[in-house]
C-alpha cells in the first residue's frame, strides 16, 4: 500500500513538474509525436511490402499493338521467354522487347517461366493497318530488273546486311526513347506497297525523310556500328546501328559516312551525311528498323511513349 502511494505521489510531482516547466513539456510532446510517427511508418512499411513483393512476380505486356510495333514488356528479373521459337534477353530489371511484322496477323503469344517456375502466356492482339500503294517514277532501270550478274551482287550485298542483324547484345539502348536522324519532309512511309517504273517491288521497309545533300544524319538511340559499306548497288551509303536485344537501325543512300564497324555511338551523335546513292531519285534518308529479321516502323518507336 505504501508502495502504491509512493508512486502515485512520484506521477503527480512529474505532473506538477510539467505544468512548472514549458520545456519539459514541450519535450515531452516532441516524444510522443516521434513514436507516433514511427509507428505509422513502420505500419505502412509492412502495408506496402507484400504488395511490392507481388508486383515484382507480374508479367505486363500490352493487350494490343499495330502491325510494324517495337513491343516492350515487363517479366520478373531472371524469367526464361520465348516467341515465335526464339528465346528473348531479358535485362537484369525484367524488360524485353520483340518486333511485330508488317503481315503479322496474330494474337502474339509470349512464353514466361518465372524464377519460382511458374508460368504464364501473354496474348498480345495485333491490329492491322491500312497500306496504300505508292508509284515510284524514275529510278534507275538497272536496279528495277538488274541483269544476272548485278542481282548476284545485290544478293550477295544484302546478306551481308542481313548477317549484321543475327547480333543479340545485352545493351538496352533500344529501351531510351528515339530521336529523329534527320529533320525534314517524309517522303516515304513504312509498308506501303511500291511500283518502281511501273513494276510492282517488295513493301516499303522504313522511313523515307527528304533533306538536302550533305545533311548530318545523327543516331536516334545510342548503339554500336555492326556493318558500314559506302556503296551497296540499291541502298548506295549503307550503315547498321545495333542498340541491343536484336533491335538495330539502318541508314541507306549516305553520301557520307564517318562511322566504322565496332564503333560505339551515343545518341545525337553523326554518322555521316544525307544523299543518293544506289536506288534513289533524289537525296534524301532512309531509315530502317528490325528486330533480328522483323522490320519494324520507325515511325512506331519515335510515338512510344517513355
Amino acid at each position: 500500500m505504501g508502495q502504491r502511494h509512493a508512486r502515485l505521489g512520484w506521477c503527480a510531482a512529474v505532473r506538477r513538474a510539467c505544468r512548472a516547466a514549458p520545456g519539459v513539456r514541450a519535450l515531452m510532446a516532441a516524444v510522443g509525436g516521434l513514436a507516433l510517427r514511427l509507428a505509422c511508418t513502420l505500419a505502412t512499411v509492412l502495408a506496402i511490402a507484400p504488395i511490392a513483393v507481388a508486383a515484382d512476380e507480374r508479367v505486363v505486356f500490352p493487350d494490343s499493338v499495330q502491325q510494324g510495333a517495337m513491343v516492350i514488356g515487363k517479366v520478373p528479373p531472371g524469367s526464361q521467354v520465348t516467341h515465335a521459337g526464339r528465346t528473348l534477353r531479358v535485362t537484369g530489371y525484367g524488360s524485353v522487347v520483340l518486333g511485330v511484322g508488317r503481315d503479322e496477323a496474330g494474337p502474339l503469344q509470349v512464353a514466361v517461366i518465372r524464377p519460382d517456375g511458374s508460368r504464364h502466356t501473354a496474348a498480345i492482339q495485333v491490329n492491322a493497318r491500312d497500306w496504300p500503294l505508292q508509284r515510284v517514277d524514275g529510278v534507275p532501270s538497272a536496279t528495277v530488273d538488274p541483269p544476272p550478274a548485278i542481282a548476284e551482287r545485290i544478293r550477295r550485298e544484302q546478306a551481308q546486311v542481313s548477317a549484321a542483324r543475327v547480333r543479340d547484345d545485352a545493351r538496352a539502348d533500344f529501351a531510351q526513347p528515339f530521336l529523329r536522324p534527320v529533320d525534314g519532309r517524309v517522303s516515304g512511309r513504312f509498308g506501303r506497297a511500291r511500283v518502281y517504273n511501273g513494276r510492282p517491288g517488295s513493301p516499303h521497309s522504313g522511313m523515307d525523310i527528304a533533306a538536302p545533300t550533305g545533311t548530318p544524319i545523327r543516331a536516334p538511340a545510342a548503339g554500336v556500328v555492326t556493318f558500314a559499306a559506302p556503296d551497296l548497288y540499291l541502298t548506295g551509303g549503307t550503315v547498321l546501328l545495333d542498340h541491343g536485344h536484336g533491335i538495330s537501325s539502318n541508314f541507306l543512300h549516305m553520301s557520307r559516312i564517318d562511322v566504322a564497324v565496332g564503333d560505339r555511338v551515343e545518341q545525337g551523335q553523326v554518322l555521316g551525311a544525307v544523299g543518293a546513292t544506289g536506288r534513289a531519285t533524289g537525296p534524301h534518308l532512309h531509315w530502317g528498323m528490325s528486330w533480328f529479321d522483323v522490320r519494324i516502323d520507325p515511325q512506331l518507336v519515335l510515338e512510344r511513349a517513355p
